[in-house]
């Protein structure tokens, strides 16, 4: 059995952003990238399923839709403890696209299980998950929280409105992971830093697509306004500004 974890590359969560020539680019300088956080959830859970000795699991790949400068945060995945990785070598312009790359590489390959993280902390689509398994024609569980193998037999729980929802699937399969698939992220270690060294990453060429979207400009949203204090004892004035500027009630 070979897990597939699909993994896309992010700036840090506190990395003030800017946008360049009118707002049509990001500024990428200074920016410290890192692994999706839901993807990363998704790779440690991949590899604890590896490392039980009850499941037949071989191996455990991450592929990454990227140019080159992509390749420390695919370095990262494998030091995590990855066996390998495969980058695809064209910049990820829209979710159709990077969907169609990674199916292609899945179509390859032949994995049994594709993790992907429900949605990446950039543009947070949540759309190339779904796409992913459309475009292979094998069913996918979105929002899982919870994953077990038993034998060749998936046991899932997903979050739902209200409360959890627990499934069995067959396989191949999609996993479109969220908060909770795995409790903290994997860390890696000197040893693991070291060996990731010599661990194979393969590059590939993309296969000719279309993207469907095209970004013509970005807005940062608008600034907070500045905090108001009120008295304790003028409760009409906190609810009249809860009601009419705020309008939470």
């Amino acid at each position: 059995m070979k897990i597939l974890v699909c993994i896309s590359n992010v700036p840090d969560t506190t990395t003030k952003v800017r946008f360049v020539d009118d707002n049509t680019r990001l500024d990428t300088n200074g920016i410290q990238w890192v692994i999706n956080p839901w993807d990363e959830l998704a790779l440690t859970r991949a590899l604890q399923l590896k490392e039980d000795k009850n499941n037949a699991v071989e191996s455990v790949t991450v592929v990454h839709v990227g140019g080159k400068g992509s390749e420390p945060t695919i370095r990262k995945a494998l030091a995590i403890g990855a066996d390998d990785a495969i980058r695809v070598n064209a910049e990820p312009q829209d979710a159709w696209f990077v969907a169609s790359q990674l199916a292609e590489v899945v179509q390859q390959n032949e994995f049994d299980i594709i993790f992907a993280g429900i949605e990446s902390s950039d543009y947070n689509g949540a759309a190339v998950g779904g796409m992913l398994s459309e475009l292979l024609g094998v069913p996918s569980i979105s929002a899982v929280s919870s994953m077990d193998l038993e034998n060749d037999q998936v046991k899932i729980i997903r979050d739902i409105d209200g409360g959890k929802e627990q499934m069995t699937s067959q396989l191949p399969l999609v996993v479109i992971a969220q908060k909770g698939i795995a409790i903290e992220p994997r860390i890696a270690n000197m040893r693991g830093i070291m060996m990731a060294r010599k661990k194979p990453l393969n590059v590939v060429e993309p296969v000719e697509k279309d993207t469907l979207v095209e970004f013509v400009d970005y807005e940062l949203p608008q600034a907070k306004p500045p905090c108001k204090m009120i008295d304790p004892e003028n409760v009409q004035e906190l609810v009249d500004l809860l009601q009419n500027e705020a309008k939470v009630i």
